[in-house]
């Protein structure tokens, strides 16, 4: 396996969940450029010991069965294009794409198999099913909103998991998304609009990832909640995506398809 965006946060523990399983091998760690870390060992910087495999910059010395990419947007999607010039497929866990970007990402879809999901987490993709489940039996008459909560170190707001809430929650109660999200309330805003979808941010501290969809009705409030206090569940799902996709045909997947939901 390859992880790019392997001196991070999230590279690491993705390491340690190849490092932890016997039938898998970290055979390249991808960085940018200008990451202090390169040349460093890529298993003493995640901590698990040398595993013989430096991080570098240079895509042309990687070679694997499949490509794991967290990192920022342009950096994923140029992992995208090197897997499909060599052929591979990928898992992708990267947040915050463009409509472009997701443009560009299905058309290398079609030459390569891609997992690409907003959250890796096995337990977040149920709350997903969970919360269609719930805006289908509750309907109109449910006042929806989404609150996520994470560390005081990410870069793009709202998560890229209470976006993909907010797709759900448009898609299955007829309205648009962004179109009906509410971002923001602030001064004399109004009675709140019978369509809307709020999706409110939170960041701070250590927090690895926090997600509530709230359904207020008269006389009762229904509240489905997804915490994760550890990275570690984002790095196995990523793992098990990856071992999924070796094989599938050309193709944008996403986790509901590895589990199987």
């Amino acid at each position: 396996m390859v992880v790019a965006g392997a001196g991070g946060r999230m590279g690491g523990r993705i390491i340690h969940q190849i490092a932890s399983t016997e039938d898998l091998a970290l055979s390249g760690a991808l960085e940018w450029e200008k990451f202090p870390g390169l040349g460093d060992d890529a298993g003493q910087a995640a901590g698990v010991g040398s595993l013989g495999v430096p991080l570098t910059s240079a895509t042309s010395s990687i070679e694997g069965d499949v490509l794991i990419s967290f990192a920022v947007p342009e950096a994923s999607l140029g992992h995208a294009r090197l897997a499909a010039e060599k052929q591979i497929p990928i898992v992708i866990g990267t947040t915050g794409l463009s409509d472009e970007q997701r443009g560009e990402l299905g058309r290398l879809g079609e030459k390569i198999a891609c997992v690409f999901a907003p959250n890796m987490s096995v337990g977040v993709n149920v709350t997903f099913q969970l919360i269609e489940e719930a805006a289908r039996l509750l309907g109109e008459g449910y006042d929806v909103e989404v609150l996520e909560a994470h560390h005081n170190q990410k870069i793009d707001a709202p998560s890229g998991t209470a976006v993909r809430m907010g797709e759900i929650l448009a898609r299955v109660l007829g309205r648009e998304y962004p179109g009906d999200a509410v971002f923001h309330r602030e001064g004399q805003t109004g009675k709140r609009p019978p369509r809307a979808i709020g999706i409110q941010t939170l960041r701070g501290g250590d927090v690895a990832g926090e997600h509530t969809v709230y359904f207020f009705g008269q006389g009762e409030r229904i509240e489905i909640t997804h915490r994760a206090t550890t990275r570690d569940n984002f790095a196995s799902g990523a793992v098990r995506a990856a071992r999924w996709v070796v094989g599938q045909k050309p193709g944008v997947y996403g986790m509901a398809d590895v589990i199987g939901l």
